[in-house]
Formats: structure tokens, C-alpha cells, sequence
């Protein structure tokens, strides 16, 4: 089942002959469980497509569907309701709360979907768990590593009931140690069900995704399957 699908997208800031082309004509299917990495230079589009992709950016052409919704069917409201309760965004600059703990920052977008701050706490607590970070739960970000807030975003992004996954380079400020262990998390999260777009420069992060897309000048260049990656290189070796 396809959880995002994009069609024929294309994206001009501007007008006439001054427009600048940011996408064009782009088609991208992702399924349920599924994991694809979005790489290409600097200003080939990619963040503008996750932006597209989750509803805060309008697309000047084309079809976006997320969970079977199109976008171009709902009102503001319905979006942002959409962006509650099916969409995990995780940024390069985390875009935690600093006066809120990792707990309350994790739990907050329940919150403000109408969880009870109990219900929602305890679920954001059990997230944190789950990644590990129980012990920093009532740590504020700045209290916390790089790595930590990181994690902290990613519990963010998949708690509750998310259907779609969208991270920008969500590696892009950490050593390679804890670059590996958030796309370990993310493919985590595709194993749940979750549909998960990434952009990394990262060829070896790349390598956790189901397929690669490749952009230039905000056309598509090409697609395919990575090498295989740790995960599938350690289930071979424990298999033998």
C-alpha cells in the first residue's frame, strides 16, 4: 500500500522569465514499510520535495496523496490535522522546544491532538524508553548531546499513530557513530509500518534505504537499490 505518492510535481518560485525551477515533473511512490533515501547536490530540490511531501508547501503542478488523501482536496485545517496525526517530520536543526523536556517535547504533538497530558506522557516516556533515553527523559535540550536530541526528534516524529516519516539530512550534525544508530531508529520505525523518506548526502546512511532517488536541477536522474547495507552485511554473516 502506498502511503505517499507524488505525481507529475513540479515546484517555480517566481514568474516569467525570472522563475526558478525547484522541481519538475517529478513521480515518487513509497510504500508502507518502506525506507527511500533522496540524495543530490546542494539546491537539486530535495528539501523542497519532503516539504511538498508533507503538506507545508503547495506544489505549483501535480498530485500529492498521503494515506489516500489529496492534498489539494483539504482545507488548511485538514492539513494540519494530517501533519498531527500521520506525519513525522525530523529536521536538520532538531526544532525541539527548549523550555519543554525531552518527555514533553515528545509527547506534545499528542497533546495537541487531543491526548490527555497523562495518556500523552506516558506514551512519550515509553518512547523515549524504547530508544533508550529514559534516564534523559526529564533532561531539556540543551542538557542533552547532539546524538540525544536527535533521538529525541525521531521519538517525536513516530510517536503515536504516524503513517509517513519525513527526515531532512537527519544525520547531517552527528559523528558516524550516531549518524548509524538514527537511521538503525528510522529503519526501526519502517519495520513498524512506517513509510520514511530521507535526504542524506550520506552514501553510507543510503545504504539502510529499500531505494535510492537521485536528483539534479529538480529533475529525477535515476533510482536503484543500494549496496547492501550493515544490517543485511551482519544477517549474513550471522547466517553462516
Amino acid at each position: 500500500m502506498s502511503i505517499l505518492e507524488l505525481q507529475d510535481i513540479s515546484k517555480f518560485y517566481g514568474e516569467g522569465e525570472t522563475a526558478v525551477r525547484a522541481l519538475y515533473e517529478i513521480d515518487l511512490s513509497v510504500d508502507q514499510g518502506h525506507l527511500v533515501a533522496v540524495m543530490g547536490p546542494s539546491g537539486s530540490g530535495k528539501s523542497t520535495l519532503l516539504t511538498i511531501a508533507g503538506s507545508l508547501e503547495e506544489p505549483t503542478s501535480g498530485q500529492v496523496m498521503v494515506a489516500g488523501a489529496d492534498l489539494a482536496t483539504m482545507s488548511r485545517y485538514g492539513k494540519a490535522r494530517l501533519r498531527r496525526r500521520s506525519i513525522g517530520y525530523v529536521f536538520q536543526d532538531f526544532n525541539l522546544l527548549p523550555g519543554l523536556t525531552a518527555a514533553e517535547n515528545v509527547a506534545l504533538p499528542l497533546e495537541l491532538d487531543g491526548t490527555s497530558a497523562r495518556k500523552a506522557h506516558l506514551v512519550g516516556l515509553k518512547t523515549l524508553d524504547d530508544l533508550g533515553l529514559g534516564a534523559k527523559a526529564g533532561s531539556f535540550p540543551d542538557q542533552l548531546s547532539g546524538g540525544e536530541r536527535q533521538r529525541v526528534a525521531i521519538a517525536r516524529a513516530v510517536v503515536g499513530d504516524r503513517r509517513l516519516l519525513l527526515a531532512d539530512e537527519p544525520s547531517g550534525a552527528l559523528d558516524s557513530v550516531n549518524g548509524e544508530a538514527v537511521m538503525r531508529l528510522i529503519h526501526a520505525a519502517c519495520k513498524r509500518g512506517v513509510a520514511a523518506v530521507v535526504v542524506t548526502h550520506d552514501a553510507q546512511l543510503a545504504s539502510w534505504a529499500d531505494r535510492v532517488v537521485f536528483l539534479r536541477d529538480g529533475r529525477v536522474t535515476d533510482h536503484t537499490a543500494p549496496l547492501p547495507g550493515p544490517e543485511s552485511l551482519l544477517s549474513g554473516e550471522q547466517s553462516r
